[in-house]
């Protein structure tokens, strides 16, 4: 049988999703649990696939894996006995039993991120870890104009970490979205700000690099136009800084109805 699972985490105490030999990662911690619960042993034990990896501090808000057992459980089973198993900052969501031609990677058609960030004078304290920082004022119109400039398919070169393993720098980003709430004066108050991005996939770093061009238009340093050169250039070395991961999350993929997996609609995921 193979299952899908939907599976949410904080990233802060964790080196990133994939295994590693310290333990410390949350397939580790997902893998554990979920052989726990199944009482495998060294031939069964379960393994599992992600649909995107993410790096050490970022959250999973809908990580979708899948895994093949030959151990029966009903789907309700899956989700609460691995839970009891799972430590607090990690939980699975939903579990469904999918066709073995489903594949969590490959028959993905789409995946989604959004970035929360704190615009203050003062650093975040009770949400540190979960959000990014920005102490200037943003603005928003040039932010918006910017991002324009990196719709569609392009080589995105100028977003890439040095260490990324894709076999192409061209990725297709189909939207960016970007909403504020609440007051900032000169002197006092704070803004949260949501970016979301949606893509047919990501380079390693793509987002957290965009982040820290999308933050250097909004402060006034560079125009909107800026992001065109720095797109055109095909070179990280001409792109701002990467942006902290605290902020960073993985909302999920998209996948054809026909696989029957739960969905949640673009801006319902509360994160600001």
């Amino acid at each position: 049988m193979r299952w899908a699972l939907g599976v949410s985490y904080l990233g802060t105490g964790y080196h990133g999703w994939q295994s590693q030999a310290d333990g410390l990662t949350v397939q580790d911690k997902l893998e554990a649990a979920l052989n726990l619960f199944a009482d495998t042993t060294t031939q069964t034990r379960i393994h599992t696939l992600c649909a995107g990896r993410t790096d050490s501090g970022v959250h999973g808000h809908m990580q979708v894996v899948h895994f093949d057992t030959d151990v029966m459980r009903d789907a309700s089973s899956w989700v609460r006995g691995t839970n009891t198993h799972l430590p607090k900052d990690i939980a699975v969501q939903w579990a469904k039993e999918v066709p073995r031609e489903f594949h969590c990677r490959g028959s993905a058609i789409t995946r989604r991120y959004a970035y929360a960030l704190l615009e203050s004078h003062v650093r975040p304290s009770v949400d540190a870890g979960r959000v990014g920082w920005a102490h200037r004022p943003l603005q928003l119109e040039p932010m918006r104009l910017a991002a324009n400039y990196l719709l569609g398919e392009h080589d995105f070169s100028s977003f890439r970490a040095s260490q990324c393993q894709a076999l192409s720098p061209i990725k297709n980003l189909l939207s960016i979205e970007i909403a504020c709430r609440g007051e900032r004066d000169q002197d006092h108050g704070q803004r949260y700000w949501h970016f979301e991005f949606e893509g047919n996939a990501f380079l390693h770093h793509m987002i957290r690099n965009i982040m820290g061009c999308l933050i250097t238009v909004g402060q006034g340093a560079e125009p909107p136009l800026w992001m065109k050169t720095v797109l055109d250039a095909k070179s990280r070395k001409v792109a701002a800084p990467t942006f902290p991961p605290d902020g960073l999350y993985f909302l999920g993929p998209t996948y054809d109805a026909k696989w029957g997996l739960p969905t949640t609609p673009l801006f319902a995921y509360g994160l600001i």
